[in-house]
């Protein structure tokens, strides 16, 4: 990602998901965004994944995969939906609040990966660099860049991921998958 954000502009959208994410768990109405006063780069479209950690456990985790709307209101209704949308968890509480770090990505635009079969696929990812979606037909899963580090075999990457996409776990294996990828700018609090 040639176009890194400055420190100011990333502690605006960590600031930005902080207050998204405390007014929505307090059922409180979120701050209005004055998209005026914002540097311009978070006015431009952008698309960004919202994570949430206590003490390094996943707590939520939810975002866009292409951009649709200014990247300062994509970290907004992202931070809200990771804290109370994800359906693998229950509702952030308000007494987990302090507890709770925020990990935001700015994505690229994904690209398409083109591969003769699995072994072409598996020479072609590129482990702690490349985020990585799998599509067939309407199902569709991804993994970040960051879960290489969870995942630092690519077979067992693509296992889990088909496993996240609701397929069996050797699909990708046995029949062509849409595989698109991308990167990240990631940072926390």
């Amino acid at each position: 990602m040639d176009d890194k954000l400055t420190s100011d502009e990333k502690k605006t959208l960590l600031r930005v998901a902080r207050e998204a994410m405390e007014h929505g768990v307090r059922s409180e109405k979120l701050p209005a965004l004055d998209l005026e006063s914002m540097p311009p780069r978070l006015r431009e479209e952008g698309a960004s994944f919202i994570t949430l950690t206590i003490h390094g456990n996943l707590r939520g985790c939810i975002g866009a995969l292409e951009p649709y709307q200014p990247l300062v209101q994509d970290v907004q209704e992202h931070a809200l939906a990771a804290a109370l949308e994800d359906p693998r968890f229950p509702p952030v509480m308000v007494d987990e609040l302090e507890k709770i770090e925020i990990e935001i990505s700015r994505l690229t635009v994904p690209e398409r990966l083109t591969y003769t079969d699995a072994e072409d696929l598996l020479a072609k990812l590129r482990p702690h660099v490349d985020g990585v979606i799998l599509r067939d037909g309407f199902r569709r899963a991804t993994f970040l860049p960051q879960v290489w580090e969870k995942l630092p075999d690519k077979a067992e990457f693509l296992d889990n991921l088909c496993y996240k996409m609701g397929t069996a776990p050797d699909t990708w294996r046995r029949k062509a998958l849409e595989v698109l990828t991308y990167q990240v700018e990631e940072f926390h609090e």
